[in-house]
């Protein structure tokens, strides 16, 4: 039977957790939402189950019980380091690569997955700059 709804939910370290309507047990890191991922356990337990999600009102977060379903709960590794490394300019550093600076974000956050190839020239230009500001 699919999941259809999350009936409870509840965090473990860097890990959203719920149980699904089906009995089963799903995860997504809380990389992907800022908002919960630095909020206190108080803030964290104000939310409302919807008909399609979770909501964090005073939080402003939404998670869709879908994304509960997604194959990537956890973050490529460069979509983590751009995650916990907001000071990265984004659009610079497409720039940098020669990168559209949308089509990078949507690679970040998941919209979109890039080629294996395309992930290691990604992945390649971190390791580049980490040299540089190594060698400073």
């Amino acid at each position: 039977m699919k999941m259809e709804q999350i009936r409870k939910i509840w965090f473990e370290g860097d890990w959203l957790y719920g149980t699904g309507d089906d009995g089963k047990t799903y995860r997504q890191s809380l990389l992907w939402y800022k908002g919960l991922m630095e909020a206190d356990e108080e803030a964290r337990n104000r939310y409302d189950i919807g008909h399609f999600g979770i909501h964090w009102r005073e939080l402003d977060v939404d998670v869709s019980f879908e994304s509960f379903t997604y194959a990537d709960a956890e973050p490529r590794p460069f979509q983590r380091f751009f995650l916990t490394h907001p000071e990265i300019n984004v659009a610079g550093f497409a720039q940098r690569i020669g990168m559209n600076a949308t089509l990078l974000r949507n690679y970040i956050n998941g919209f979109k997955k890039p080629s294996p190839e395309r992930e290691q020239s990604i992945i390649e230009a971190v390791r580049a700059l980490g040299k540089e500001l190594a060698s400073v």
